[in-house]
């Protein structure tokens, strides 16, 4: 495992999921955690999202591998609060030399199926707007360089069908990613992004999803939508862990990726040779 001791992570959409996953592996691997998260629930949103219970146990999670977790409130789309965060944070933590820009939400929907303007901007706002917000925020305080991990997804790189919003905002992220990472490599920080297919989290793992996947049927349940979720995928399997990222985003944040930057790194089981 890579070695960030002395180091401080900030991460967002920290109480649950990948992101929960990330913070705990950079905690595992000696970094001090920054913690953010919204700990609120999006009107548009369909699933529950996370909790300030949900934010502690990430806490406990870290302070357990000896670490320190400064977990604080905010939503990524209110630029002026995030930027408080952040600021308290380092603050609290002393210095910031990594940023994992992983808050983000999803829905489905599009045209035919009566997106709605409120639904769309939600998604762009979070998982875009949201992913700037947080390198605006984090960038004046990288006066050591280090590494910046955008989370996108296969649908930053393909058009996915029900998620124009969501396709949408993650492309987007590419061009953030590359212009970043050209205005500030003269400051040693790298700026990459990761792609995974489906992740088992709270965000795939929901009634929405599964009605997506099998509409017809009444009350699909994760049994029933198995095997079209291996059918994204060229390697057979339905999803892969949020372990499966971590492992990609410690290695992108570590000394082992100093000079890759600019990068789209999918853990996808082969679902962009699809």
């Amino acid at each position: 495992m890579p070695d960030l001791t002395g180091r401080v992570a900030l991460v967002t959409g920290a109480a649950r999921g990948q992101r929960r996953s990330h913070a705990v592996h950079l905690a595992e691997a000696g970094a001090d955690v920054i913690a953010v998260d919204i700990c609120a629930q999006i009107d548009t949103v369909t699933y529950p999202m996370s909790t300030p219970d949900d934010l502690e146990e990430t806490v406990r999670l870290v302070q357990a591998h000896e670490r320190r977790c400064h977990a604080l409130v905010a939503d990524v789309r209110d630029s002026t609060a995030l930027r408080t965060a952040v600021d308290a944070g380092v603050a609290e933590l002393g210095r910031l030399d990594v940023v994992v820009a992983n808050a983000g939400i999803s829905g489905y929907g599009g045209v035919e199926r009566g997106l709605s303007d409120e639904a769309w901007r939600n998604v762009l706002d979070t998982n875009l707007t949201g992913a700037w917000n947080t390198c605006a925020a984090a960038i004046p305080h990288m006066t050591h360089g280090g590494s910046i991990v955008l989370t996108s997804s296969v649908g930053g790189l393909k058009g996915i069908r029900n998620l124009v919003h969501y396709t949408s905002a993650k492309h987007g992220l590419t061009g953030l990613m590359r212009t970043l990472a050209l205005e500030h490599a003269h400051q040693s920080i790298r700026v990459n992004l990761v792609h995974p297919t489906a992740v088992n989290t709270p965000m795939i793992m929901n009634e929405g999803t599964f009605r997506t996947f099998r509409p017809d049927l009444q009350n699909p349940g994760l049994d029933d939508v198995r095997e079209a979720f291996v059918g994204n995928n060229a390697l057979p399997v339905s999803w892969v862990e949020p372990a499966d990222v971590s492992k990609a985003v410690l290695f992108l944040a570590s000394d082992d990726a100093r000079y890759v930057t600019g990068a789209t790194l999918p853990v996808d089981a082969g679902a962009l040779l699809r």
